[in-house]
């Protein structure tokens, strides 16, 4: 008779098939992004393999103690990188995610750090009921805007709108509706990270590089912008994620307001990034 199956190990299981990568392979501080690119990025300058599985594409750096994982784009598998990672003993995590800004005084290649996201995507239902914020975690929000300041890099706060629609540049009503709830940017996933990270306690925080402006005719994405976008700030990006994820391992050793209990001197910080 088949042993019952426990939830985490079906989450073990399941984050092993999709990742081609064993659980105790992860390091205990992550780094989430949609960008297969900034995984080649990471394993290419730090020379560590790829893993690549069903659905996710990874990359490990014991030396560091960091992996790097891209989970796709959209709510639902924002929702199933949380579910199954959050059965990990990882202690600090940060979305390294794009968003289009929704300021006339924005710029592509500004920083915005989000500190909560309007549930505009549907899947953060599953979690809570619609009256509860998306709130990112408040030490990692701390940890970034400090890194931020630190590197002197110019960056915005605000509130993003996740959304399930993609293909919404030329749809009117919904920009009006957007307007209408004065949020500085637009993304897919990070309501749904915000709400299932609080359902998991699993600490996440976010760094959001604005690719582009589309409340501008000529702001939206396009390949072409893309590809500049990639090629001027992904460095920037991930290297900046990695002080940030080293600043909350500091914090959470110091007690820092903030930390989920779980994730309180639970072993040393990440080294830094090398040059």
């Amino acid at each position: 008779m088949q042993e019952e199956l426990r939830e985490e190990q079906f989450a073990h299981d399941t984050l092993e098939r999709y990742s081609g990568s064993l659980v105790s392979e992860f390091q205990s501080n992550l780094l989430l992004t949609n960008f297969p690119r900034y995984v080649d990025y990471f394993s290419r300058t730090r020379g560590v393999p790829i893993k690549e599985g069903s659905m996710f594409k990874v990359a490990h750096a014991p030396d560091e103690g960091v992996s790097i994982l891209d989970f796709k784009i959209g709510s639902p598998a924002a929702a199933l990188v949380i579910d199954l990672c959050s059965f990990l003993p990882i202690k600090t995590s940060l979305l390294l995610g794009m968003c289009g800004g929704l300021r006339r005084r924005y710029q592509v290649g500004d920083y915005l750090v989000p500190v909560a996201s309007i549930r505009g995507e549907g899947t953060s239902d599953f979690y809570f009921p619609a009256e509860v914020p998306a709130l990112a975690n408040f030490l990692m929000q701390k940890a970034v805007t400090e890194v931020m300041e630190l590197e002197k890099a110019l960056y915005h706060i605000g509130i993003t709108y996740t959304t399930n629609t993609r293909f919404w540049e030329f749809n009117e009503e919904f920009k009006n509706r957007l307007k209408a709830t004065k949020a500085q940017a637009i993304e897919m996933e990070c309501a749904t990270l915000f709400a299932a990270s609080y359902k998991r306690k699993f600490t996440l925080g976010a760094l959001l590089l604005i690719s582009d402006l589309p409340l501008n005719n000529d702001g939206i994405k396009t390949k072409k912008s893309s590809e500049f976008v990639f090629e001027k700030h992904m460095k920037d990006h991930v290297e900046r994620g990695l002080l940030v994820l080293k600043r909350a391992r500091t914090m959470q050793e110091h007690h820092v307001k903030g930390a989920y209990h779980r994730n309180l001197g639970m072993g040393p910080a990440p080294e830094a990034p090398k040059s």
